[in-house]
C-alpha cells in the first residue's frame, strides 16, 4: 500500500482532529466524507478539500478508500465498522467499539475473517497521565485502592447525541476510557457494583429520551485484589470541572489532578508534570499508518477494548439490579 486512500463517517470535533492528522503525517489521502447532515459534510469537504457523500454507505463502499475512520454517534459505531470489514477496509473506530458486547465481538470475528485492521482508539494510553501512571506504578509497593473522578460541568445542555442514552449508551459504556485506563493499569476486574442516576430525563419530539445531567459511579473489584472508585458526570447538576486519579500503595501515593501531580511517599512530595493533552488523536493517526504502511504494532488491541466493554456492562447491569456482578474472563 503506497498511499492510504481514507473515508470519514462523521463530521465532529474528532473528523476533524483526523482530518487535520492526516493533512500533516501525508501518508493518507482523505478521499471522502459523510456525516449527520449534509450540510455538515459540504463544509467539511470544503475545509478539508475532499469530496462529500450522501450517506455513509457510499464512503464505505468507494472505490479509492482503503480505510474508514468511523468518527459517528456512538450508536452507528458497530453498524458501520461492520458494512466497512465486509467491504473489505481497514476501520479505525473511537470508542466504544459498540454499545453491546455481542455485536463488539461479532466485529472482532468479522475483521479476522475479513484480515482487516480493527483498531479502537484509546488515545488516554498515549497521554502524559497515562504514562506517568504506568511509570510510577511500581514505586508504590502493593496497591490497594485507587479512584478515579471524572466530573464536567455544562450549562444549559443541548438536546445533544452525547445526552442521550439511546444514542451515547450507558454512561461508562459512552465514555469507555474511564474504565479503560484503570483495566490498562490494573488488570482483570472480578466484580464490580454500579450506580447511575439521571437528571431531567424526557423524552423529546424525535421519540428519543435526554438528560440534562448524568452522575454514574462504580466499584471494580480486581482480581489482584485492589479495590476502586469510578464517578464520572456532567452536565448542569456540576459547577467544577474535575479529572483526578488517586493510587494508593503501601509504598507510596500518587496523585493526579488535571495537567499536574504528585507522587508522595514516606522522603515528602514531589510535583509531576503530566504535559499538554494535544496531539494525541494524531499520534493515535500516525500509529495506524504506521501499521498499515511498515506493520509496526499498535498500542492498543481490540479484544482489550471489548474486555473494558464487558466490565462496562457488567457496571450497567448492576446499576440496572442494584446487585454486584461478576465480570465474566
Amino acid at each position: 500500500m503506497a498511499a492510504v486512500g481514507v473515508g470519514i463517517v462523521g463530521t465532529g470535533f474528532v473528523a476533524r482532529k483526523r482530518a487535520e492528522a492526516l493533512e500533516q503525517d501525508g501518508r493518507g489521502r482523505l478521499v471522502a466524507v459523510a456525516g449527520y447532515l449534509p450540510g455538515d459534510s459540504e463544509a467539511f469537504a470544503q475545509q478539508y478539500q475532499t469530496l462529500a457523500l450522501p450517506t455513509w454507505q457510499q464512503v464505505v463502499h468507494h472505490p479509492q478508500v482503503d480505510l474508514v475512520l468511523v468518527c459517528h454517534i456512538n450508536c452507528y459505531h458497530g453498524a458501520v465498522a461492520a458494512a466497512a470489514l465486509g467491504a473489505k477496509k481497514h476501520v479505525v473506530v473511537e470508542y466504544p467499539l459498540a454499545l453491546t458486547v455481542a455485536e463488539a465481538e461479532a466485529l472482532l470475528t468479522l475483521a479476522h475473517a475479513r484480515d482487516r485492521l480493527l483498531h479502537v482508539e484509546h488515545i488516554e494510553l498515549l497521554g502524559g497521565t497515562h504514562q506517568a501512571l504506568k511509570t510510577h506504578l511500581a514505586t508504590l509497593g502493593q496497591i490497594h485502592y485507587a479512584r478515579y473522578s471524572t466530573l464536567a460541568p455544562k450549562r444549559r445542555v443541548p438536546r445533544s447525541w452525547s445526552y442521550c442514552p439511546q444514542q451515547f449508551g450507558f454512561p461508562l459504556v459512552g465514555a469507555l476510557s474511564r474504565l479503560h485506563r484503570l483495566i490498562d493499569a490494573f488488570g482483570p476486574v472480578q466484580r464490580v457494583y454500579g450506580q447511575n442516576q439521571y437528571g431531567g430525563l424526557a423524552q423529546a419530539s424525535d421519540g428519543l429520551d435526554y438528560y440534562t445531567t448524568c452522575l454514574c459511579t462504580a466499584q471494580l473489584t480486581f482480581t489482584s485484589g485492589l479495590v476502586a472508585a469510578v464517578a464520572y458526570g456532567k452536565g448542569e447538576g456540576f459547577w467544577t470541572s474535575t479529572r483526578r486519579l488517586e493510587v494508593y500503595g503501601s509504598q507510596g501515593q500518587l496523585v493526579l489532578d488535571g495537567d499536574g501531580g504528585e507522587w508522595v511517599n514516606a522522603q515528602g512530595a514531589r510535583s509531576l508534570s503530566l504535559g499538554s493533552r494535544r496531539g494525541l488523536f494524531a499520534a493515535d493517526t500516525t500509529a495506524v499508518l504506521d501499521h498499515l504502511l511498515a506493520d509496526k504494532p499498535l498500542y492498543c488491541t481490540p479484544a482489550a477494548s471489548v474486555y473494558s466493554l464487558r466490565v462496562a456492562t457488567a457496571v450497567q447491569q448492576s446499576a440496572a439490579s442494584g446487585q454486584s456482578i461478576t465480570v465474566a474472563g
